[in-house]
């Protein structure tokens, strides 16, 4: 499984997952400061199957139902 931590989570939470996941941050990929729409857009673009995030408006922001993603919001 394959999982993208937004930019707004600590980047050491990606040494908290078990070794059967994939996880990359925002940073990691080189994609600070990239629009919700874009950023989404290459996460799923990319094969990432989850993100992460504190951001409680994407789902106002975003029309999240057309990626083919998972959110999670902490």
């Amino acid at each position: 499984m394959k999982i993208l931590l937004d930019e707004n989570l600590p980047t050491k939470l990606k040494y908290d997952f078990g070794e059967s996941f994939e996880i990359l941050t925002v940073k990691d990929m080189g994609w600070l400061g990239k629009k919700n729409g874009e950023l989404l857009g290459l996460a799923t673009f990319n094969d990432f199957d989850i993100f992460l995030t504190l951001d409680k408006n994407l789902k106002h922001q975003q029309s999240i139902h057309k990626f083919q993603l998972k959110f999670i919001v902490f």
